[in-house]
């Protein structure tokens, strides 16, 4: 608990303060500079916190295993294009040409910023060191729930868009983190989905209204749309993602990759010795 709270505070003090700074230089009215430093800033205090306080090498960022991000933003990508597609064959989505090109890095910029932010917290902090204590199925399920309560606080949100995020993005991503022990992947599905979802798409991003190379316009009730929320509180996207996220989790088991409670490690340490 104490190096949980001390790398929270550290990562989001570290993250306030470059935004202030960035915003504070006037030219970034957007916020997507501002966003992208954040990210970058929470990468290298993870990586001093790690080190100075845990003091082991920084294994879930290894540098090596960044091509881990390609699959990650593939994936992510394919799974918002599928929900998408969906809702358009069902008559609930109806996709023209949006604001052009020009709108495209910046979209990337935020996303990626926000990406990286948002997994050092909630995975690569919460989700690791509670793992350790209570195992990888009760960290999962505790840190799904606190992603999408996080959520409940953003606009247009509604009590089943936060359970909606729980389930998707939450189990989605924290299943991509135990299945490779790293941090890469998850970035990249986190990446991918926000940047399909408002900077191609124009599709409203967890509340928020975006500008995207296309335009995206949804009719139909909210349970099949998202709503005013935007996609990701649709019962498609749910069901896309939890059957990634179901998937990510069999790989995991059959890699021997999840971790049980400490006290059940103690009690077959335990009668291990006795043996």
């Amino acid at each position: 608990m104490v190096r949980l709270l001390v790398g929270c505070v550290a990562v989001i003090a570290a993250v306030v303060l470059v935004q202030l700074v960035v915003r504070g230089l006037g030219a970034d009215s957007s916020g997507e500079a501002a966003a992208l430093a954040a990210g970058v800033i929470a990468v290298a205090v993870y990586a001093g916190f790690v080190r100075l306080v845990e003091r082991r090498a920084v294994d879930e960022l290894a540098p090596a295993r960044a091509a881990e991000l390609i699959p990650g933003f593939l994936g992510g990508a394919l799974l918002f294009t599928t929900v998408i597609a969906i809702l358009w064959l069902t008559g609930a989505c109806d996709v023209k040409w949006g604001a052009g090109w020009s709108v495209v890095p910046g979209a990337l910029a935020a996303a990626a910023g926000a990406s990286l932010v948002e997994e050092i917290l909630v995975r690569g902090l919460f989700f690791r060191l509670v793992e350790e204590v209570i195992g990888t199925w009760y960290a999962l399920a505790l840190s799904a729930a606190i992603f999408g309560l996080l959520h409940a606080f953003n606009p247009n949100a509604t009590v089943f868009a936060a359970i909606a995020i729980a389930l998707e993005a939450g189990i989605l991503l924290a299943a991509a983190f135990v299945v490779t022990r790293r941090l890469w992947l998850a970035i990249g599905l986190h990446a991918a989905w926000n940047f399909t979802q408002g900077g191609i798409f124009g599709a409203s991003v967890s509340g928020h209204e975006t500008n995207g190379l296309l335009e995206s316009s949804f009719s139909g009730s909210d349970l099949l749309t998202g709503g005013d929320f935007g996609p990701e509180a649709s019962i498609v996207a749910v069901i896309v993602c939890l059957l990634a996220g179901s998937w990510l989790l069999a790989l995991a088991v059959r890699r021997r990759r999840v971790m049980p409670p400490a006290w059940r490690m103690s009690h077959l340490s335990a009668g291990s010795n006795q043996r």
